[in-house]
């Protein structure tokens, strides 16, 4: 994971989160839990966390943790990765950014659903090695029967303007980023 997104940093049950849609999904999710290990997918209501959808992601856990299939993509997570996987696996959604990208990505939800743990994420700008924004995200464990994970709750956010931007670039360009040179000192 680390070669392949050299910037990310991971950060287990953080205690502090800047960005108001984290903040509000971790305590939404611990209200939800209650004295429970952890809320079950059901407990999810979308009406009452809908001015955060378009930052939201629920992905599926696949029997035996082999894969994970996209539920649901917000709006805005669409827009930064400039693609819709919804009802993809993460092995048919990242195949294009090779091996290494894949394990990565099913490493860490594994590791959610193994250990039932919230998961921060978070990157510098290039932070992946075909070139995308800062970001940050959260990783909440779902479960119908209190005890096995069967639905990942997550909150991937960034910076809009800049993403947007970078994006309409890039519709302009022929889906391509331009090529910026760094300037030396």
């Amino acid at each position: 994971m680390a070669s392949r997104f050299p910037n990310v940093k991971f950060e287990e049950n953080p205690r502090e989160l800047s960005h108001p849609t984290l903040r509000f999904l971790r305590s939404y999710w611990e209200e939800k839990r209650g004295g429970r290990a952890m809320p079950s997918r059901a407990d999810i209501r979308p009406s009452q966390i809908r001015e955060h959808l378009p930052w939201i992601v629920m992905l599926d856990v696949l029997p035996g943790l082999k894969d994970f299939r996209y539920r649901l993509i917000g709006t805005l997570v669409t827009r930064y990765f400039n693609a819709d996987a919804t009802g993809q696996t993460i092995s048919e959604a990242w195949a294009s950014q090779g091996g290494d990208g894949v394990r990565g990505l099913l490493g860490i939800l594994r590791d959610v659903a193994r250990n039932k743990v919230v998961l921060r994420l978070y990157g510098e700008k290039d932070w992946s090695s075909f070139g995308l924004e800062k970001f940050e995200s959260l990783y909440l464990p779902l479960s119908d029967d209190g005890e096995n994970v069967n639905v990942i709750l997550q909150a991937f956010v960034f910076n809009p303007p800049e993403v947007l931007l970078a994006r309409e670039i890039m519709r302009t360009n022929g889906g391509e980023l331009p090529h910026i040179p760094k300037l030396s000192a």
